[in-house]
């Protein structure tokens, strides 16, 4: 397809939902590359969003993997936009192909950087801090959501694991969103995972007195061994994915101001472990 920029952040949702689908279906790489008449390598590369599925591709990998008519729809017409480099996703944010996608990046990276103004970063959630952080969510949903986001901390102590850094504002430490109990949990899990030799945490100190690229919004910046670096950040009613290459390097160079003005590792260490301690302190 013409313009067609590989590893772009639509090519690899859509690639990440066919291999959800694929396994979902109990079939292997090999037999869908044979059902398809193409090598297991072509599915491969369409699966890692290395080459971008056309709305073609889509509609046979879907017939030979028996999905249903509105499934099959869905992602043909997921297809028609995969070429764009950057993707703006109206709406808010569900529990499918936004968190499949950001799934992917988590699992794929080689580095990611959150910055955090608010909120405890998701990797770092606990399930009763995250269901509070859900609580406007439908129902039916949150479950699901606590347990999807439970499987994604996974990926910071497993083999080859990334490196995972946190610029946190104080307001996120400090605020109680959940109750003081929750509140002391998630603080003792922080301290846990800043012992982490892959994991590091920086605290933005409510004394600075100036503004910082952090009061500008949260986002995560991902690295790849293999694919271009990519931006991500969520609002209330949208998701966006960014890899336009001077988009990516406004937010990797505001990285600098915010260390430089953020506690040291060493002295977020001690401040979190402080807060832990004086939120037990008030509940017993």
């Amino acid at each position: 397809m013409v313009g067609s920029k590989p590893g772009n952040p639509r090519a690899r949702s859509l690639g990440a939902e066919l291999r959800q689908a694929r396994n979902e279906a109990g079939i292997t790489i090999r037999e869908l590359g044979r059902r398809l008449n193409m090598g297991h390598a072509w599915v491969g590369r369409t699966e890692r969003g290395n080459r971008t599925a056309t709305p073609e591709d889509v509609t046979g990998i879907a017939v030979a993997l028996g999905l249903s008519t509105s499934e099959r729809e869905r992602l043909v017409e997921a297809a028609r936009d995969a070429h764009h480099p950057n993707w703006i996703h109206p709406g808010t944010p569900g529990i499918h192909q936004e968190l499949v996608t950001l799934i992917e990046y988590e699992r794929t990276a080689s580095r990611i950087v959150e910055v955090s103004p608010l909120l405890i970063p998701g990797l770092f959630q606990i399930g009763d801090y995250a269901r509070a952080v859900m609580a406007e969510s439908p129902p039916e949903e949150i479950e699901t959501r606590v347990a999807m986001r439970a499987s994604r901390r996974d990926i910071l102590t497993r083999r080859g694991a990334p490196e995972v850094e946190a610029i946190i504002m104080q307001r996120a430490i400090d605020e109680p969103i959940a109750d003081a109990v929750t509140m002391s949990d998630q603080l003792r899990h922080l301290e846990k995972l800043v012992e982490l030799p892959n994991v590091t945490m920086r605290v933005l100190p409510a004394t600075m007195n100036r503004w910082t690229p952090a009061h500008s919004g949260e986002f995560m910046l991902f690295d790849f061994p293999k694919a271009p670096p990519m931006v991500h950040f969520e609002h209330l009613c949208s998701a966006v994915f960014l890899t336009d290459d001077k988009a990516v390097e406004k937010h990797r160079q505001s990285l600098g101001s915010l260390r430089d003005a953020a506690m040291s590792p060493e002295e977020t260490k001690d401040f979190i472990a402080d807060r832990a301690s004086s939120n037990e302190e008030n509940t017993s």
